[in-house]
């Protein structure tokens, strides 16, 4: 991928039961996950969005090219493991490259509240019943 390692910037991002691996590289902002074009891999428009909310937040759209490895969960976990793995990335870069926390990107990411890793995950299912909660129908006969 990028032969010049120290401009690379990496981030790993968690929701339900995603796992995303993001690596930021200085570029003209393609963005390709498991080796494909985020649009191919991603059915849905608003996915897309929601996965460069952090990039557009910053202003760093047409900056960084980003790469990302996913794996695990559906479409709506693994583009929140992404989003978050970005952010995670992004702070990283900002931490190197500048020393002036008055205009950082963690004052613009966390109000958004994209630094939060969201920590709701499917819960397990209890005997007795169909699923966690479901509980078999009722039969009064």
């Amino acid at each position: 991928m990028a032969k010049d390692k120290k401009n690379v910037y990496y981030g790993t991002g968690k929701r339900k039961a995603s796992i995303a691996k993001v690596q930021l590289i200085p570029g003209k902002g393609k963005i390709t996950v498991n080796g494909k074009d985020v649009h191919e891999y991603l059915p849905y428009e608003t996915l897309v969005m929601d996965l460069m909310q952090p990039l557009e937040l910053t202003k760093t759209t047409e900056i960084f090219d980003v790469v990302v490895e996913v794996k695990g969960g559906g479409f709506s976990g693994q583009t929140g493991a992404i989003r978050l793995g970005i952010t995670r990335a992004l702070l990283e870069y900002d931490s190197t490259t500048s020393s002036d926390s008055e205009n950082s990107f963690r004052k613009l990411l966390k109000p958004a509240g994209f630094i939060t890793r969201d920590s709701r995950i499917k819960e397990r299912k209890k005997p007795g019943l169909k699923k966690a909660r479901r509980a078999p129908q009722f039969s009064k006969r």
